[in-house]
């Protein structure tokens, strides 16, 4: 355990940030499994918008230092893709 008071307090705002590095990063991921599965369901115009709170999600996270850049770009890249595919094999099917 830690004794003094600069460690102390170190073991203090790491807790916090933790907490909060976890919270942020819970919820991009919340995000992203909703929009895949939107996306799979073939609910198309609510993936749309479920995709834009997933990369807002993955820059905020990115923007605070809590996931790295190259991560949240690569993630929101592999939506991306998801979701044009999906879109591509719907206006294949209605021409």
């Amino acid at each position: 355990m830690a004794n003094t008071k600069s460690a102390l307090k170190r073991v203090r705002s790491s807790e916090k940030r933790r907490l909060r590095n976890r919270r942020v990063r819970t919820q991009a991921r919340t995000y992203i499994k909703r929009a895949k599965a939107q996306i799979e369901a073939g609910q198309l115009e609510e993936a749309k918008k479920s995709v834009a709170d997933a990369i807002r999600a993955l820059d905020k996270a990115a923007e605070k230092g809590i996931i790295h850049k190259n991560n949240a770009a690569r993630r929101k890249s592999r939506l991306m893709r998801k979701l044009n595919q999906a879109l591509q094999s719907l206006q294949g099917a209605a021409a």
